[in-house]
């Protein structure tokens, strides 16, 4: 509690103290009240475990943004992740932390995103720890989770966030960007057994290129790891680990928005492959999206065969998500929403290994 007040005071001295010569600091921010029932049921060849569960969530988000004029910009999100720096079942998934005994669950605010660039005409270039806005495009969450790519891992994970350097530019009727992303850093050993040296860290190429064909939104990607990484997966729902180690898999896709009257359908496809290192796997996933004024609902449908090391495993899924957005109050100040959530996930192995989840949800939300 006492780093959270330190980093609000001082973004508020920073507001309050800028000189007329200085760049504008904005603050806003959001946070959340959001009670949640769990039904989970796991069956095995061994048997059946079904667990529920009622869980107390919250979040504070901090953004705070500066225009540095002509074109060049700074923005920063204040939340909280996790305390140990390494995947965990402690992690603050998605920014929430969970009501714990005697009320001392840990939500320190750190830095969670902040990048700066220059925005110009025609083109614009940022570096940071950048957003991904990944819960609308899931072609990081099959790139790095194969295994279990639904469910917004990338979002509720990695934060929505990546490291790198993003150059875009209009290219004919559309835009094109090219983001280089560091996914991890490893040891500089120079061997054959430990790695390449300077270039033994994980860095991966996102190319899309966005443009409209009538009404119609479309955004042809290529995700491509470019040196050694690892990819995680996530077995019974919670604990999220390594699977596979340096090796360099690739994703190609789309996400088509078309209008539909009143609504928005969005409708994606991706396809990921490796074969590296003994590790060979290819993967598909499909979403149909609909937005329609408060309500969004989306079905995402995944199957990923793994023949690694000889072997042969099928990794199937599915997951909807339903949500409504009510307004309680907005203003120029901010605003206050009541949003009912259901989300159910289910997955696979082989038909030998079963899992679902169904998780009812009332997020209470306010943004200033």
């Amino acid at each position: 509690m006492k780093k959270m007040l330190s980093l609000v005071f001082a973004l508020v001295m920073l507001a309050a103290y800028s000189m007329p010569a200085s760049a504008e600091l904005k603050i806003g921010g959001d946070a959340q009240v959001r009670p949640r029932a769990q039904f989970q049921d796991v069956e095995t060849p061994s048997g059946d475990d079904q667990e529920d569960d009622l869980k107390y969530m919250w979040r504070v988000r901090l953004n705070a943004s500066a225009d540095l004029g002509d074109g060049y910009f700074f923005k920063t999100l204040i939340a909280a992740e996790r305390s140990d720096g390494v995947f965990s079942n402690e992690n603050n998934y998605g920014n929430l932390a969970t009501v714990g005994y005697a009320n001392t669950e840990n939500h320190d605010l750190d830095i969670s995103q902040f990048y700066f660039g220059r925005m110009m005409e025609n083109s614009h270039y940022m570096a940071g720890r950048m957003p991904l806005n990944s819960a609308n495009n899931p072609v990081f969450d099959l790139t790095t989770y194969p295994f279990a790519p639904l469910e917004i891992p990338t979002y509720l994970i990695n934060f929505d966030r990546v490291f790198g350097f993003n150059y875009g530019t209009k290219v004919g009727p559309g835009e094109l960007n090219a983001t280089l992303c560091i996914l991890d850093n490893e040891s500089g050993d120079d061997s054959p057994m430990e790695g390449d040296g300077l270039f033994n860290d994980g860095y991966a190429l996102h190319l899309t290129y966005k443009t409209n064909i009538g009404d119609i939104t479309i955004d042809p990607q290529l995700l491509a790891v470019l040196t050694n990484a690892d990819v995680f997966a996530s077995f019974f729902g919670s604990a999220y680990f390594p699977v596979y180690n340096d090796i360099t898999p690739w994703t190609i896709g789309t996400n088509v928005a078309i209008p539909a009257g009143d609504t928005k359908l969005t409708l994606s496809g991706f396809y990921t492959a490796c074969n590296d290192n003994d590790v060979e796997y290819d993967g598909y996933l499909f979403r149909v999206k609909a937005e329609n004024g408060p309500i969004k609902a989306w079905i995402d449908y995944s199957s990923t065969n793994d023949e690694s090391f000889g072997g042969d495993n099928d990794y199937n899924s599915m997951f909807v998500w339903a949500q409504y957005n009510y307004k309680v109050h907005e203003s120029s100040m901010g605003s206050f929403t009541l949003s009912p959530t259901v989300r159910y996930y289910t997955a696979e192995i082989d038909s030998d290994w079963e899992y679902s989840r169904l998780r009812t949800e009332l997020w209470a939300t306010v943004t200033f």
